[in-house]
């Protein structure tokens, strides 16, 4: 996209507000389809909670992609978006056998990664296929925040448990059809998650009707100018040449299946806000924007870095500034960054906004949610209305009738 088409769009919708490229997302899925066409049967199941608008779904939905899943809200979003149920794998973590079961109802692939819940499903659903997530106790990558597959994890089954696993398989004769992984976000270490997937492929060999084994995700991009990224070619060289020679040995042809977000989307997302003050300091230049992390959370909880533009003034001359936002809490975006000159009234695009972006956005503050923007085929969809007062009080219930009011308060003069 062009500065020009994103200015625009901050001048139709307003700031702040999302845009989506769907042309880089498409093309991101057509690089990882490539990277592993040596693979006879690949599926891609876009991880729903990185965006989940559901025009962001049903684009998806277009690619051929399947959906990974984390709640039963995100499996009915899928459903209505169009995807069928078989496409569709959940894979929770901490919830309920009943949420559990609703999600089976469905007819979606369960993922379960626990051993209490895989005993309860397996002793009164033993018919109903299920995936088994396994945590490797390796890191690929990532800060502890984002990686999941180390030993102190919430996530997954550990592989030192694969015999109490095995025995609730043969107590309730459970029909395990998938085995699963995901190591965590931004794998920098090809050979480390070639080392996780051989793992993987060794808990494989204990089961006799698998259809997949899902290899998660967490494929790094790069945020900022001369940022390293995973190399999907050399991985898609890599594993698709060692998953074919496991197949072999395994003795039929299962299905290559990855879980990616970040990838598909995260280089496809701008966010736009509109400088609402340059403040002086003794020590700092602030250039406060009209949003804060009730919109954009990443920087301050995972201090991730979104490379900032100011697209107002691409050719001004550059100054340092530090980004924040008007939320009543220390919010930088970024501190003490080049950008060129700014001035009040100036929208920044801030890169690198496709996930986790949105959808971690609250109502902090009491403030609304923004817009979000689908730029198709040449054109500006709006895709999401910003938030309305009437937005913030829906679905509270105003007690009034309960409470006096406090008579006025006397002048002490």
């Amino acid at each position: 996209m062009k500065a020009t088409d994103l200015l625009n769009i901050a001048k139709e919708h307003g700031a702040p507000v999302y845009v989506y490229d769907a042309e880089k997302i498409t093309a991101q899925y057509s690089r990882l389809t490539s990277a592993f066409k040596a693979v006879p049967q690949l599926r891609l199941n876009y991880a729903v909670k990185a965006l989940s608008n559901i025009s962001i779904l049903r684009l998806m939905n277009s690619l051929g992609s399947g959906l990974d899943t984390v709640s039963i809200q995100e499996v009915k979003l899928g459903l209505l978006a169009g995807f069928k149920p078989e496409s569709i794998i959940y894979t929770p973590n901490g919830v309920s056998l009943e949420e559990i079961e609703e999600a089976a109802a469905l007819g979606v692939q369960i993922n379960i990664d626990n051993l209490s819940i895989l005993e309860q499903f397996g002793s009164k659903h033993p018919d109903i296929p299920v995936c088994i997530r396994i945590n490797p106790h390796v890191m690929a990558g990532g800060n502890s925040n984002i990686s999941v597959g180390h030993i102190d994890s919430k996530f997954g089954i550990s592989i030192h448990q694969i015999p109490h696993l095995l025995r609730i398989v043969e107590l309730t004769q459970m029909n395990i059809n998938g085995i699963h992984m995901h190591t965590g976000s931004d794998i920098l270490d090809i050979d480390v998650f070639l080392y996780a997937s051989e793992i993987l492929f060794d808990t494989a060999k204990n089961f006799k009707n698998l259809e997949f084994i899902d290899f998660g995700s967490g494929f790094k991009v790069p945020y900022k100018k001369g940022d390293i990224e995973t190399n999907i070619e050399e991985l898609g060289k890599k594993l698709s040449k060692r998953f074919n020679q496991f197949c072999k040995e395994y003795g039929r042809d299962l299905t290559l299946a990855f879980e990616p977000g970040k990838f598909l989307v995260s280089e496809a997302g701008y966010f736009l806000a509109k400088v609402n003050v340059v403040k002086q300091t003794t020590s700092t230049v602030f250039a406060s924007v009209d949003s804060g992390f009730n919109h954009l959370i990443r920087p301050m909880l995972y201090g991730s870095s979104h490379e900032i533009v100011n697209i107002s003034n691409p050719k001004g001359k550059e100054r340092y500034y530090s980004v924040v936002g008007y939320i009543c809490e220390t919010d930088t975006f970024g501190s003490n960054r080049r950008i060129n000159e700014i001035s009040e009234g100036d929208i920044l695009a801030f890169r690198n906004a496709g996930a986790y972006c949105f959808t971690m956005s609250s109502n902090y503050n009491s403030r609304y949610r923004p817009a979000e923007v689908l730029w198709y085929q040449g054109k500006a969809q709006l895709i999401r209305e910003r938030e309305t007062f009437d937005d913030i009080l829906r679905n509270q219930k105003d007690v009034k009738d309960l409470f006096v009011a406090a008579p006025a308060a006397v002048d002490a003069k």
